[in-house]
């Protein structure tokens, strides 16, 4: 099981973001326009640059949903390899056989 400080730092992150998505795109997409002025363009950056850091989405690191281990992480499933197994173990996903010779 993964820290839990670490866990709910990261779910403040995931709120963050979606909080700034939008600002964060139109800010973005007026400093990469080349028809915009420099000026414009400059300022587009400068307030990109003041908002929060954790509201970018590659500050976000994906987490298995049921432990939160940050690593060995199936995205398809969202769960962690260790979680994996033992959920396929148990037989509670489907088309899961663990195999065994």
């Amino acid at each position: 099981m993964a820290k839990k400080s670490m866990v709910e730092r990261e779910k403040k992150r995931q709120k963050l973001v979606q909080q700034y998505a939008g600002k964060r795109a139109a800010l973005k997409a007026i400093a990469a326009d080349p028809s915009n002025s420099m000026e414009d363009r400059f300022k587009a950056n400068l307030k990109l640059a003041e908002l929060p850091r954790n509201s970018s989405a590659t500050r976000l690191h994906n987490r298995c949903e049921l432990t939160g281990r940050p690593k060995a992480y199936y995205r398809k499933l969202q769960l962690s390899r260790i979680m994996l197994r033992e959920l396929g173990s148990f037989g509670q996903i489907p088309g899961m056989v663990k195999s065994s010779w």
